[in-house]
């Protein structure tokens, strides 16, 4: 359930309709609702309520900060895969306790970063990675607890872009492989091995992929005991799928008594790393109509969000469904609705059938709290979409639009000094 919903024929986000957002914010525009993330987050955690976990919000997943000290007041810890995420975190108050850090990349100075926060773990996946923590750690003073990304060769049956735990993937160590950087990691003076981590991909509808992923990370716990490594955590990471279209995810309550009947004699701490399942039906992105405009074989909407504001739908082919902002009442026609971008393939929805639109009226793209504003850009130099976060009645701006003069902000004048 989400809090956006019509009232005669008009769409609220919680208790303010959305055109007097856009109004007020213009547009593209993406709004955010307190409540959904609020009923989202506690409806994930407590479904963990009587076992030793810890909730960690994929940063990923959509960063601004005010949406991260949302989340950190009703008790999440963050997981994180850069050193700018580790500084959004921070900022926004989440504790260094309740911090992971994932990622394959971990540059030299972004490790110090999180050694000197003190994170709770890294998740390490490489060899190669495992050795340059401990290097740092050492050279910094520090002890680096790690736990390492075990890759179980698990089918999660998603789009191949957001599959992370086959062997083809570029994530994490076989098992083979993980049993023999273990051995390693209790050799290194700085390194603690304290956790298992294993996260097999993104958008999930069905409990299978990750119950065979969990019964194999467990038996490799066996072996981790043999060896007389402590083990205190088990990261399974997100993945839990939300409903854009027809799918039929499994909810967080079904999900969370399945992990925790597997693991409920291991003593292991569980951590988390839900992102989408939090956020993403807790966002809307919102547009309006520039032009209409038909020929032989097409009808098109254009509006002024393009494949910069929201790419999901051109990069992976992903459904959002769009609706109108103010219902009219109009016949519907098979449209394909497109952006301003020098690109085919800059759309939002191709052959979508929708109530006729016209010049100026508003659309909604639903389920973009995920991956929307987190993966735009300023191609086109088109700046980036202004964020708003609503509460009941109270519409807060999150993060300002860009203006022409932040496109060029950063950039240094050729000809300076000729």
């Amino acid at each position: 359930m989400n809090h956006f919903d019509y009232r005669d024929g008009q769409l609220f986000a919680e208790d303010v309709p959305v055109a007097e957002l856009a109004e007020r914010f213009g547009t593209p525009l993406y709004v955010y609702s307190a409540a959904t993330l609020t009923r989202h987050f506690t409806a994930y955690d407590s479904a963990f309520a009587g076992t030793e976990h810890l909730t960690c919000f994929s940063v990923k997943a959509c960063s601004n900060l005010s949406v991260l000290k949302h989340l950190a007041g009703l008790g999440a810890g963050m997981d994180i895969v850069s050193g700018g995420e580790l500084h959004r975190a921070l900022t926004a108050g989440v504790p260094a306790s309740h911090i992971v850090y994932s990622g394959v990349g971990k540059r030299p100075e972004e490790i110090r970063q999180a050694l000197e926060a003190d994170i709770l773990m890294f998740n390490v996946e490489s060899l190669a990675e495992l050795e340059r923590i401990g290097e740092i750690a050492q050279d910094m003073g520090k002890t680096a607890r790690i736990s390492l990304r075990i890759n179980p060769d698990v089918d999660p049956k998603t789009h191949p872009y957001i599959s992370t735990g086959m062997k083809k993937n570029k994530f994490g160590l076989d098992m083979d492989a993980s049993l023999a950087a273990y051995a390693r990691a209790k050799e290194m003076p700085a390194v603690e091995a304290v956790g298992m981590d294993c996260h097999i991909g993104s958008q999930l509808t069905t409990l299978e992929p990750f119950l065979e992923a969990l019964d194999k990370v467990m038996a490799f716990h066996a072996k981790l005991k043999d060896m007389g490594l402590p083990i205190r955590y088990l990261d399974l990471g997100g993945g839990l799928g939300i409903t854009y279209d027809e799918e039929a995810p499994p909810h967080p309550t079904e999900f969370g008594k399945a992990l925790v009947e597997r693991t409920k004699d291991s003593g292991l701490t569980l951590v988390l790393e839900p992102g989408r399942v939090i956020v993403g039906n807790a966002g809307i992105l919102v547009t309006r109509v520039v032009y209409t405009k038909d020929t032989p074989s097409k009808h098109f909407v254009i509006v002024d969000a393009a494949m910069n504001d929201l790419v999901r739908p051109s990069l992976y082919g992903s459904y959002h469904r769009l609706a109108e902002v103010r219902e009219m009442g109009r016949e519907s026609r098979n449209v394909d609705v497109v952006g301003p971008i020098c690109e085919s393939g800059d759309f939002l929805a191709r052959d979508r059938d929708l109530p006729g639109v016209e010049s100026g009226e508003l659309l909604a793209a639903f389920s973009a709290g995920a991956y929307g504003f987190t993966m735009s850009s300023q191609y086109n130099s088109r700046p980036r979409a202004a964020e708003v976060l609503v509460d009941k009645a109270e519409a807060k701006l999150i993060r300002r639009r860009e203006t022409y003069e932040d496109l060029v902000a950063l950039e240094l004048d050729a000809l300076a000094g000729r």
